[in-house]
């Protein structure tokens, strides 16, 4: 049987990405190609060059079957503002829809299109199509559901919203274009049962499939070992936090309780908007630290070497792929009562959950305290990332997706061919 061919449309793509969701199209090219199949991936530089003006990386380089097509235009940033506000791609959309229909590709999968094409280039091509929600793009114009700038949403308050944020209105979202574009899709994915709830509650009728993220089986390590556990990256006991520098992470009252209590370190990596505010919060608290941003591979041991993982965003968050970095490492997790970590905790049993400062602390010191629980939910965190949330366990799950979308369309060739791929 020939190898399959994937195309991939995303906004965001190594190197020019900011948050999870490149890496994740990354992640999941690079499988495929490892497979054996063929990969393009067709992202917007412009919309890079939008958000990050005085940031523009050099290309990377990928395996010889993942292909990249990056889109630039002598318009610059005004590409994908055009895209925005007309949700359909003006300056790019040519070269889109020929690349899309002359590859001949058996599946295309959309990712976050919200400035590479909006609903517009879902209609482009003839293959198999797919839909990835890694934001709640579908039913929020701020992707995010967080209400205002100040809460997460509990109802539509949109063009208020909208203003708020300070971003200009998309019209379209007020007419029947976004549903009508959506009908071109065979699968919509979402990355959580907490995602496929809220895209319910906010309006989306499609039925969508649930698939989680997942970390390459080639960078899995071990249980920590002995040596691991003697070369901390930090003298005293510590916890971690892990993202981007947002208010909507919620690190703000995380820094509060450190100053506070001083019985342990907090160490930040990461960057953002939000970072000099932060910074100025934790003037004079000693056993605050910010490590700034910092690669994947840099952070192997400062995950190992933590008592826990803290996370304590405050927004409607689809998965949550920093809980699985830890889990990677056997590290366990403190998360906020929020989205779609009650789940990830509770099916995993890696970690504990808080909904104040009070409960904060208290997981804080049990971790610290209680002998064995950190080594027992560390433990549990590694046994449930390799049976869930590895490549090995996810990616047989998304060809089995693709493989049901395709007899349903009566496309038996590409379906005999991921049969033949789960049997083999």
């Amino acid at each position: 049987m020939r190898p399959l061919r994937f195309a991939m449309v995303t906004t965001f793509y190594p190197p020019f990405n900011f948050g999870g969701d490149g890496i994740a199209v990354q992640r999941l090219s690079r499988a495929l190609v490892q497979r054996g199949h063929e990969v393009t991936v067709i992202h917007d530089v412009d919309a890079y060059r939008l958000l990050a003006p005085n940031e523009l990386p050099a290309d990377g380089t990928e395996p010889g079957k993942l292909e990249v097509v990056r889109l630039r235009s002598r318009l610059g940033p005004l590409a994908p503002l055009l895209t925005h506000q007309a949700g359909r791609p003006i300056v790019h959309g040519r070269q889109i829809r020929s690349k899309l229909t002359e590859g001949r590709f058996d599946v295309v999968q959309f990712h976050n299109i919200s400035l590479v094409g909006g609903p517009g280039v879902l209609s482009a091509g003839n293959s198999l199509k797919i839909y990835e929600a890694h934001e709640h793009w579908l039913v929020c114009p701020t992707h995010v559901l967080w209400r205002h700038g100040r809460e997460p949403c509990s109802g539509r308050q949109c063009i208020r919203c909208v203003l708020r944020h300070r971003r200009p209105l998309q019209y379209w979202r007020y007419t029947g274009y976004l549903q009508q574009q959506l009908e071109h899709l065979d699968v919509i994915i979402a990355k959580s049962e907490f995602s496929r709830r809220k895209h319910r509650e906010f309006g989306l009728a499609r039925e969508m499939d649930v698939l989680p993220y997942f970390l390459p089986s080639a960078d899995s390590t071990p249980a920590s070992t002995p040596e691991r556990e003697q070369a901390s990256p930090h003298p005293r006991p510590y916890f971690l936090f892990v993202g981007r520098l947002e208010r909507i992470k919620g690190l703000d009252g995380v820094i509060e309780v450190f100053a506070r209590h001083r019985e342990a370190d907090l160490l930040v990596a990461g960057d953002g908007e939000h970072g000099d505010v932060l910074r100025e919060l934790a003037a004079g608290a000693d056993n605050v630290r910010f490590l700034g941003r910092m690669r994947p591979a840099d952070l192997s041991d400062y995950y190992r070497g933590a008592i826990a993982l803290i996370v304590p965003s405050l927004c409607f968050e689809t998965f949550g792929i920093v809980l699985l970095e830890a889990f990677r490492h056997g590290t366990p997790v403190i998360a906020r009562r929020i989205g779609p970590f009650p789940e990830i905790i509770e099916e995993s049993g890696g970690g504990l959950l808080f909904e104040g400062d009070d409960q904060l602390v208290e997981a804080m010191s049990r971790l610290s305290c209680e002998t064995g629980l950190r080594q027992r939910m560390g433990q549990a965190a590694l046994v449930s990332f390799e049976q869930r949330w590895s490549e090995k366990a996810v990616i047989p799950r998304y060809l089995e997706i693709v493989r049901s979308a395709a007899e349903r369309r009566g496309m038996q060739e590409v379906a005999d061919t991921l049969a033949m791929e789960s049997a083999a």
